[in-house]
């Protein structure tokens, strides 16, 4: 048996019978329907057709098992929910890892006991605070650092946002909680004249697998996980260009996951005769490592640029470690695999490339590219200013 009875001037509670239990008494579930909408509530006819229609969701949510009272229900409950109908259907397969390694780590250990409504402002405060403290790191040798912070407020926040969209808590304990500010990030760092040119005399020395990863990293401004996912078919050695088209942010069982660029636009790439080189002389190598394993090789889908000799791509971690095991041998300033891509652009601004067409290069917008290079536009407007301080005092 269900019913609809009203609360209030604009809520009413919506009721499941399902017989009794040992002791003779009913069970009944409860859920509580308000509504917002004026033009509904003025009409009632249709007005009850939509209260009809949620007590029959509501009916068969509560008859399949999938409908657990609210008040019963423990975060360690709910998060199985969460992961199974949010965090591996709408995220990205890199976020998944990070938001299931942080909620086990730290978040379900904290909160894992209580029941959802049970869970307060002050149960949140009282986590961040504990995240805040000296030994905080798992290891306990050290504070962590601010982006950790953040992210494990977005990880709460999402599941306290999914936990009141589906009902499961009437409050949610996170409003009111500002995000933690981030103020130990890494500044971005990139190489001068200088440092390239000791970058392409140390690269020489290396083998032409790191060295053809470098120089595309260095002169295309592209991401790690482009180059992961390059393919000889998107490269054109005669016309001199390439075709960004995927990008593989990680494997997953050893195989990759391609998705589209970071930006959802593939973008065309002019090549430098030094780079066109470099690539002719590494398809030469395939071709022949091809032939002589053509039972190994891979099935014919992918023709990877950078891969095992199977056919299956490295993931992006690798070009990470093969960057800085090179930086350190060979003594450069240590920087980031991925500043590889802000000296690119760096390099380009200092040389008055227009901005718009190092947008397209690079593949983010004029804005973007400001906020992030504004002190290296600001260098280069200083410099324009001297030609004017050079032609005065010639004058005199």
């Amino acid at each position: 048996m269900s019913s609809i009875r009203k609360r209030g001037q604009n809520s009413w509670t919506l009721t499941i019978e399902l017989g009794y239990d040992t002791m003779g008494k009913k069970i009944r579930r409860y859920q509580t329907v308000k509504v917002t909408d004026p033009a509904l509530l003025r009409a009632p006819k249709r007005l009850q057709e939509y209260l009809n229609t949620e007590l029959t969701k509501f009916k068969i949510m509560v008859e399949s098992g999938v409908y657990l009272t609210p008040g019963k229900m423990t975060f360690n409950d709910f998060l199985k929910d969460w992961e199974r109908n949010f965090v591996r259907v709408e995220l990205e397969e890199k976020t998944i890892v990070s938001y299931i390694f942080h909620t086990k780590k730290r978040i379900a250990p904290f909160f894992g006991h209580m029941y959802m409504e049970q869970i307060k402002t002050l149960h949140i405060l009282d986590f961040m605070d504990m995240l805040r403290q000296p030994n905080a790191r798992l290891d306990g040798s050290g504070p962590l650092k601010s982006a950790s912070l953040v992210y494990n407020y977005r990880v709460l926040k999402s599941i306290f946002t999914k936990a009141m969209e589906w009902k499961v808590i009437k409050d949610n304990p996170m409003t009111g909680i500002k995000k933690p500010k981030e103020d130990d990030v890494k500044e971005m760092e990139v190489y001068d004249e200088k440092e390239i040119k000791q970058l392409f005399e140390a690269l020489e020395h290396e083998s032409l697998q790191l060295r053809t990863a470098i120089t595309l990293a260095v002169t295309t401004g592209m991401r790690r996980g482009e180059i992961s996912g390059l393919e000889w078919s998107k490269i054109n050695l005669e016309l001199g260009h390439l075709y960004i088209t995927q990008s593989i942010p990680k494997l997953k069982e050893g195989a990759p996951i391609l998705k589209p660029p970071k930006n959802g636009k593939s973008r065309k790439i002019a090549l430098s005769e030094s780079l066109l080189i470099e690539l002719r002389l590494l398809n030469a190598e395939r071709d022949a490592e091809r032939s002589e394993l053509l039972d190994q090789w891979a099935d014919g889908k992918h023709s990877f640029i950078f891969c095992h000799p199977d056919g299956m791509p490295y993931d992006p971690q690798w070009f990470t470690k093969k960057w800085i095991d090179f930086h350190r041998r060979h003594q450069l300033k240590p920087i980031r695999l991925h500043d590889l891509r802000h000296t690119s652009v760096s390099w380009m601004i200092y040389k008055n490339v227009h901005s718009e067409a190092i947008a397209k290069r690079v593949g983010h917008s004029n804005i973007k590219m400001l906020e992030i290079y504004g002190h290296i536009f600001e260098s280069v407007d200083q410099a324009a200013a001297t030609v004017f301080d050079d032609i005065k005092s010639n004058n005199n």
